[in-house]
């Protein structure tokens, strides 16, 4: 069971973009830091233990060329072996901070030269594989950036192409973990990022040096808003309010779970599995293998209800999965949970 925790006051009301809320903690510091996007500004907080707001920062995206000022679609921080980035992604382009926001280390400009008048040009999707960061883009493709340990040599090392429409999230896993429940046959074949797009369509990568499309799991006429990696399964979360589990890298449906009334908005693993949708819900669900015949199984552990909100990101706050934050859209505060 969770109870309500004292909430931290926003400036101003989270967007409504789908996965619109990063958590970093900092267990040395005992503070977590939160990350969300208010149109085209991201409010960074650092918060203690008791939801006491600490600092806040606002970063503005980047301006490039056009006359309206470029809209953020997504703020998150990226934990790599050596450091810890954050990524923001706008209509204009790709920022990457210090994990405080102090100092912005790179900057990417979008080229809209292969979009159409009618589309709309964006980066959206975040996530880090090892020292890389992997972006994904409006067309399709995803930006796959090289992390030097320090310094602001940032190089863009490869672009991915396994998608036809825009990519709403990616995920990665460490392949660490899955090879000690790998046949020794396989283990040359770990598959530790998905992609999602707006079309439902997963693509399954194993990453690397050169990184490898594995096996492209097909839509079914619904986006995929949400996508995470657990112990080699796909957790995907569909327009439809279903959440669905495949095997990474065959791309066989483990289990199929009718999760929410409306579009699940984001996912989460720590090491449950969070769901949280517009239909003002917020699940939580164990996942475990049968030691039998090694199928996934699925307990619902907790439904909590944020009434009159229509919620649009949320993020276990720390690892062992105790406690939870919630941002919803026209709401000035972030909703904090945590276990009894």
């Amino acid at each position: 069971m969770f109870r309500r925790e004292r909430s931290i006051p926003l400036r101003g009301s989270a967007a409504a973009l789908c996965n619109n809320l990063s958590v970093l903690q900092l267990p040395v510091r005992n503070l977590t830091h939160f990350g969300v996007v208010h149109g085209p500004s991201a409010q960074l907080l650092s918060a203690a233990p008791e939801g006491v707001p600490l600092a806040q920062r606002q970063l503005q995206a980047k301006e490039g060329a056009g006359v309206s000022p470029p809209l953020i679609t997504q703020v998150h921080w990226c934990v790599l072996p050596f450091r810890v980035l954050l990524v923001l992604t706008s209509h204009r382009g790709i920022q990457m901070y210090e994990s405080d926001g102090s100092v912005m280390v790179y900057w990417h400009a979008l080229d809209a030269g292969d979009a159409s008048l009618v589309q709309a040009v964006f980066a959206r999707g975040i996530a880090a594989s090892g020292h890389f960061i992997c972006v994904g883009m409006w067309s399709g493709r995803v930006l796959v950036f090289d992390i030097p340990a320090k310094g602001p040599n940032i190089v863009l090392s490869e672009e991915l192409a396994g998608h036809q429409t825009p990519i709403t999230d990616i995920a990665t896993e460490p392949a660490q973990g899955q090879l000690d429940c790998k046949p020794l046959e396989n283990r040359d074949c770990v598959a530790d990022m998905v992609t999602a797009d707006d079309s439902g369509l997963l693509c399954v990568w194993q990453s690397g040096p050169e990184f490898k499309l594995l096996t492209r799991i097909p839509g079914f006429g619904v986006p995929c808003p949400s996508v995470q990696l657990w112990q080699g399964t796909v957790a995907a979360g569909y327009g439809n309010g279903q959440v669905r589990l495949y095997e990474a890298s065959t791309g066989t449906l483990h289990v199929q779970i009718d999760a929410h009334a409306r579009a699940i908005c984001a996912l989460d693993l720590a090491p449950e599995l969070l769901s949280a949708a517009e239909d003002t819900f917020v699940h939580i669900w164990q996942l475990s293998r049968s030691p039998e015949g090694g199928y996934i199984e699925v307990e619902h552990c907790h439904g909590e209800c944020v009434p009159d909100t229509q919620v649009c990101g949320a993020r276990f706050c720390d690892p062992s999965g105790s406690s939870f934050a919630v941002t919803g859209y026209d709401l000035a505060e972030i909703l904090r949970f945590s276990s009894m």
